[in-house]
């Protein structure tokens, strides 16, 4: 079973969100949090808006037990590009890109050890 969250069209750059995000790619649901908790700048606080939504659509949607919950995938891809423009020098106009990213973040159970699967058939067999 996997928990899901989204945050479409963030105002931050998408090359500022991803080396956060690949801080806690696989790690567990709390040592996540942690991490981002304590990392500077505001890509870790949007991040940690996510994961967290994540958990809790986890916990409530899904039944899901938080403490065996891991960050599987997490991406924070290039959005929309607000385009907008700067008076120049002699009647020129520069162009300021205003970048957007999306934060897709899926969370899942640790699956049990496949050698404590197998003894606890044969406990069910006899």
């Amino acid at each position: 079973m996997e928990a899901k969250a989204v945050a479409k069209y963030v105002r931050m750059s998408s090359s500022k969100l991803k080396p956060v995000a690949d801080l806690v790619r696989g790690k567990d649901l709390n040592e996540a949090l942690t991490i981002l908790k304590f990392t500077p700048g505001k890509g870790s606080e949007l991040i940690e808006k996510v994961v967290k939504s994540a958990a809790a659509n986890a916990e409530n949607n899904h039944d899901m037990n938080p403490d065996e919950l891991y960050v599987a995938e997490i991406n924070a891809n290039q959005g929309p590009t607000m385009k907008r423009w700067r008076p120049g020098a002699q009647g020129r106009a520069g162009m300021i890109l205003k970048r957007t990213s999306n934060i897709y973040v899926t969370l899942k159970e640790k699956e049990a050890p496949v050698k404590a699967v197998k003894e606890a058939e044969k406990e069910e067999v006899r």
